[in-house]
């Protein structure tokens, strides 16, 4: 069992400094390679140290799983395509209206190699690494929103902040009650790709469709 003072460094090293390091000014390429070593070093320990196996979970209620998930999908887009509509409605549907072919392309690409890396890192790698150290399930969740928030702030942009924040309260509480990187990464990527789809894209750093 790994002592719990590393796993306090540990966590500050990787969900702290670093990605708050990303939004200082430094070489894109020195901050390829840190990112890299820490990709690195997180899938060591799962695989290695944690002896994770990335598996679909069987028993999985999937009914509730799709209850849960279309009531917050539908409020999100209730939120956000009023806030295209009132404050950027020349983006309102902007990607899938102007380039459909390239459209579709990054849907895939966002789903399969941003949104399944990142709940590893953020969900299974988290909670399976620091959940002993919390008293509070509470304040685990709330803990994790916090650094897949920090995750977000080399974007400077408050509303980014915000929005990965409840993203992150949404995503933690789903692996707790289900305990699957599947279904948490579809739920991220539901959410993710319909900020793209709304015109909300280029905040996050998502592709222009011109």
């Amino acid at each position: 069992m790994t002592h719990p003072r590393y796993l306090l460094i540990e966590f500050f090293l990787i969900f702290i400094v670093i990605p708050v390091s990303f939004a200082i000014p430094y070489p894109v390429g020195i901050k390829a390679a840190i990112a890299l070593l820490g990709l690195g070093y997180i899938i060591y320990v799962l695989f290695r140290v944690e002896k994770i196996k990335l598996k679909i979970k069987k028993g999985i209620d999937w009914k509730t799983f799709w209850r849960r998930t279309a009531m917050g999908f539908l409020g999100v887009i209730v939120l956000t395509t009023a806030y295209v509509y009132f404050f950027d409605p020349e983006n309102l549907f902007n990607p899938p209206r102007t380039n459909p072919p390239k459209y579709i392309l990054f849907l895939f690409i966002y789903t399969f190699l941003s949104v399944w890396q990142q709940e590893i890192i953020y969900r299974t790698f988290f909670f399976k690494r620091y959940e002993t150290l919390f008293s509070s399930k509470s304040l685990l969740i709330f803990v994790n929103a916090i650094v897949f928030c920090l995750a977000h702030i080399f974007f400077r942009n408050a509303l980014v902040m915000a929005l990965t924040f409840i993203g992150g309260i949404l995503f933690a509480l789903t692996y707790v009650k289900f305990r699957s990187t599947t279904l948490v990464s579809i739920e991220h990527a539901l959410y993710g790709n319909w900020l793209f789809t709304v015109g909300m894209g280029q905040m996050l750093g998502f592709p222009s469709m011109e």
